[in-house]
């Protein structure tokens, strides 16, 4: 048995003035409380209550220890107190990566009121479309679009998301719609060029199984959001995040094609490096993101 339930039984018992009801305060029996009281008494060595038919009474000793222990478990709850207390205090720095224009649109305008919860935390952001090494880089955390297969990261989904094929209703008329993913190849195919994207080609499914398909256009870079603005103005055709034309889809200044072959799930994910405790501002930030990510209409511009 533990000192600190001998001590805080004792205590109890003497503040009650009985064995039953101090058990039935602690939700005991009376024979385990006077247990409890036997064993303390035979470790100090030491008579600390009179136990008759009339009651109990403390010894001078037990008067003497009643204070000392009152006073300890005053001390062992102020400590307790604080440390949960300080888990609510989110300090330190926190270093977040993300994509570049997810970065800009959907974690930037966030942190102002997350720090404002926070006052003792710093924040550093890096967007950049660029996958980094979160351990080797110093990074806390990052936000992704898409599946993390790497074992040492652990990924939360924030919010389900697919990649689509999409273009203008204009550019649709012009050029006719695309009936399997193989059509891709006569359509002018706004690609992403960073790390290899366009020689990987676009990602679909059918019959249960993911392929790529090659394409090529006249316009390629390495910046989503030049991508997302070239296939607002109908330059071509591209395959966007559906978090990207939520907007432009509710409006019907975009339509996605291929539907039936997209990757089902290609989810916006925090993801951070495996470690036997998160520290509170990653876990917090996390939630803060994802609350905000589910709110009702917010992709759609709906909400603030």
């Amino acid at each position: 048995m533990d000192r600190h339930t001998e001590i805080r039984s004792f205590t109890l018992v003497a503040e009650k003035g009985s064995f039953a009801a101090a058990a039935l305060a602690e939700g005991v029996t009376p024979v385990v409380m006077g247990r409890r009281l036997d064993a303390l008494e035979r470790r100090l060595g030491v008579k600390l209550m009179h136990r008759s038919t009339r009651g109990l009474t403390l010894t001078d000793l037990g008067e003497q220890f009643l204070e000392q222990c009152r006073q300890l478990l005053r001390e062992f709850d102020a400590i307790e107190t604080g440390i949960s207390a300080g888990r609510t205090v989110v300090r330190g720095h926190l270093v977040v990566s993300a994509p570049a224009a997810f970065g800009r649109r959907h974690v930037a305008p966030h942190a102002p009121a997350f720090k404002a919860l926070h006052p003792e935390l710093r924040m550093s952001f890096n967007f950049t479309d660029s996958v980094v090494d979160l351990v080797r880089e110093g990074y806390d955390m990052a936000i992704r679009i898409g599946e993390v297969t790497d074992p040492n990261y652990v990924a939360v989904r924030l919010y389900p998301n697919r990649r689509v094929v999409c273009g203008t209703p204009g550019y649709f008329e012009r050029h006719g719609v695309p009936r399997v993913p193989e059509d891709l190849a006569r359509y002018n195919c706004l690609a992403f060029n960073l790390q290899g994207g366009q020689q990987r080609g676009w990602s679909f499914m059918r019959d249960g199984r993911l392929f790529a398909v090659r394409v090529d256009g006249d316009l390629d870079c390495n910046d989503g959001e030049l991508l997302y603005g070239w296939v607002k103005q109908g330059l071509g055709i591209g395959w966007r995040s559906t978090w990207e034309i939520q907007a432009e889809l509710k409006r019907g200044e975009l339509v996605t094609v291929l539907d039936e072959f997209a990757v089902p799930s290609y989810d916006i994910q925090a993801v951070y490096p495996q470690q036997r405790y998160l520290p509170a501002k990653v876990r917090r930030f996390i939630d803060h993101v994802k609350a905000i990510y589910n709110t009702p209409g917010y992709w759609e511009g709906g909400a603030a």
